[in-house]
């Protein structure tokens, strides 16, 4: 068998619960590229994992009284559970705080760098708390980033993706809002410049999108930076190297290394091909850090990014301001109607909106088209066809013309898909226009009922929608597989099949439906 096409989505900090933005960003969109390879046959590799070791994590646990690896414990559980909730289905979610050998595995590829010189020693100016009498860095501080000017935390800007350690102007201290002095501090860095070309190569095979590739120009330009890759602390996995004790390593180089962790490429050769879905915020990590360690490593892995915009979704003003989680969406809404939403407002660009009216909108969307075609076709088997699918072969006035465009959108489909042209909304406007198209040929022949000249002339036309229904079984799993897994229990068929044009064909005839007493998709 060949190796695995490797899909990749950011590490979610265990600081809080899951956000429906996240689910915006990478998550679902980076599941339903999954679930259509494998319906393909193609096989796939998808990871994630918590950044357990975020300084976030510890600073919410000392605001809370609690021990980190509590909260990091308990905020991971309720994540992966979310993502459970809302069909995201990996293969492997590494927990840096759990996992047996995952600790030890991160200090020796520490080691291994260290020894190549590929991480060495620097004394830098660092902002530093004198009232807290404590080093700032990543959640600990405050201030405006010094390349685009945007206030934010320390480590990596969130607007333009750079890292910023030491640079930010006018530091604050989190804790005690105290200003951040510069002090010299001598810590692990890993430089970029020596690694130039190499880097460059890479970047300029990657087929970046343009918003990458200028950060990566960009960097390569103003001179690639020096990156911190410990610091002074007491949460996360110590510094293995002498003369560092009190050092853990940063969470920024811990995130990118996770991939590997999670691949397992120690194990097994690495793929021909990754995928990164990741946010512009944290796509340095993806873009910049893990090359970088790869080219430390002497290995080559091709990679391509799939990158959402940052978004700017706070709480629900429809809501009374309430936090958008994704568990109470998923619960109020269905995760059928959550995914496919966020697929058409995922923040890539011009994007919809995502509070509740919006997701009420698109649940009535499904509702008066999806699910009423459907419930329509279901009620004319039972009385026309005594609940089993008629011994007829699809046809109908119109057939003919909408066989032509099924398959035409099944290819469509198929490419949309595909990770060559991935593109997830482009998906759901053709799935919605094979529903439309359907149910208006199933209204225009509904008529048919009433011919005076004999019975069974509407048959080939229920046929004809079956069949169609079963390719839905198919076509729509990858974006919504929770409704595709109705319909296909309700036609005694199995759901996820390769998104193909053979899929448009009926169950066999004398089947008999077993409708669901509610919505197929969504509730």
């Amino acid at each position: 068998m060949s190796s695995p096409l490797w899909i990749t989505a950011t590490p979610l900090a265990s600081d809080g619960e899951l956000h429906i933005g996240h689910l915006a960003g990478p998550y679902v969109a980076a599941d339903v590229l999954s679930r259509s390879l494998r319906a393909d046959g193609r096989p796939v590799l998808f990871t994630s994992g918590t950044a357990d070791h975020a300084e976030s994590v510890e600073l919410r646990a000392a605001r809370g009284g609690r021990k980190p690896e509590e909260v990091a414990e308990g905020f991971r559980a309720a994540i992966t559970a979310d993502w459970l909730r809302a069909g995201v289905r990996f293969d492997q979610v590494v927990r840096p705080a759990r996992d047996r050998g995952y600790r030890r595995w991160l200090q020796e590829l520490f080691l291994d760098l260290y020894a190549q010189d590929v991480i060495v020693p620097r004394t830098r100016l660092a902002h530093y708390c004198e009232s807290c009498r404590s080093w700032l860095h990543g959640a600990y501080v405050t201030g405006a980033c010094g390349h685009c000017g945007a206030r934010g935390e320390g480590g990596l800007c969130q607007e333009c993706a750079r890292p910023n350690d030491g640079e930010l102007v006018d530091p604050m201290c989190v804790r005690c809002g105290a200003p951040g002095r510069p002090r010299r501090s001598r810590r692990l860095y890993l430089p970029l410049e020596p690694m130039r070309e190499l880097l460059a190569d890479h970047w300029r095979g990657a087929g970046l999108p343009p918003r990458l590739a200028v950060l990566c120009e960009s960097l390569l330009e103003d001179g690639l930076p020096d990156i911190p890759v410990g610091h002074p602390g007491e949460w996360g996995v110590p510094v293995p190297v002498d003369g560092f004790a009190g050092h853990r390593v940063d969470s920024c180089f811990e995130s990118a290394a996770l991939h590997l962790f999670g691949y397992g490429h120690d194990k097994q050769p690495l793929p021909e091909r990754a995928l990164h879905f990741c946010g512009f915020g944290h796509a340095f990590c993806h873009v910049v850090l893990l090359p970088a360690i790869l080219v430390a490593l002497g290995l080559k892995l091709p990679q391509e990014f799939h990158v959402d915009e940052t978004s700017g979704i706070g709480p629900d003003e429809g809501d009374g301001g309430s936090p958008l989680w994704a568990l109470d969406l998923l619960t109020e809404f269905g995760a059928d109607t959550v995914r496919r939403h966020v697929l058409t407002a995922r923040p890539q660009g011009a994007g919809g909106g995502i509070g509740r009216a919006d997701l009420e909108r698109t649940r009535a969307l499904l509702d008066g088209t999806w699910n009423r075609w459907l419930s329509g076709l279901f009620a004319a088997v039972r009385e026309d066809s005594a609940g089993r699918v008629p011994d007829a072969e699809p046809g109908g006035e119109g057939w003919e013309a909408l066989r032509h465009r099924l398959r035409r959108a099944a290819e469509d489909l198929r490419e949309a898909y595909g990770p060559e042209a991935y593109a997830p909304r482009r998906v759901v406007a053709v799935l919605d226009e094979v529903v439309c198209c359907t149910a208006d040929f199933g209204y225009v022949n509904g008529f048919e009922r009433h011919r005076p000249s004999g019975a069974g002339h509407h048959l080939p036309a229920l046929a004809a929608q079956l069949a169609v229904a079963a390719a839905l079984t198919s076509w729509a799993w990858p974006v919504m597989p929770e409704g595709a897994t109705r319909l296909a229990q309700a036609l005694d068929m199995a759901p996820g099949g390769p998104v193909i044009p053979e899929a448009l064909a009926p169950p066999a005839p004398g089947t008999r439906l077993a409708p669901p007493s509610g919505p197929v998709f969504g509730f």
